[in-house]
């Protein structure tokens, strides 16, 4: 009975000895673009702090890309809808045209409305290529992070590193 607690204080006591033999991750270079780093041959935090920028370097420059660059937003879009004000504005422009004119200002105003309506479809459209020109810009705008992320994994993979 003795030599089994004996046997168990040592097996707890060599798994806390190898639990302290690979130090917890860190937060490198890497982690600035969602990259997540973890040594595969014991490298020291040291050592894969130094990796990771030298890998992140050569990430740069084989790319021409620098995640840290600035970059400016996209101005802010308006989500005022106006279908139904260019069609009322419409019909009130008919009617008063219309009654101005000596004509039937209901029949102006269906007028009116008719053309308001007909601005407003095209303004829709105007909108929705507008969204899928942006659309297309940020999938454009993906690609160099993109293609950054490989280039840095690359390297640290052949350094010795799991990159996810």
């Amino acid at each position: 009975m003795r030599t089994v607690v004996i046997s168990g204080f040592v097996l707890l006591l060599g798994a806390g000895a190898i639990a302290q033999t690979n130090p917890p991750p860190i937060k490198g270079m890497a982690s600035t673009v969602g990259l997540y780093v973890y040594p595969k041959n014991h490298q020291s935090n040291t050592q894969q702090l130094t990796d990771e920028s030298q890998c992140y370097s050569n990430a740069k420059t084989q790319t021409g890309y620098d995640p840290n660059a600035t970059t400016t937003a996209p101005a802010p879009k308006d989500d005022k809808k106006s279908g139904n004000n260019d069609v009322a504005h419409g019909a009130v422009r008919g009617a008063v045209i219309s009654g101005a004119t000596g004509g039937d200002p209901a029949a102006g105003a269906r007028r009116g409305a008719m053309l308001g309506s007909i601005k407003a479809k095209r303004q829709q459209k105007q909108e929705q290529e507008q969204e899928q020109k942006q659309a297309d810009a940020a999938k454009a705008a993906q690609q160099p992070l993109d293609n950054f992320k490989r280039s840095l994994s690359a390297c640290l993979d052949a350094r010795g590193y799991s990159v996810k």
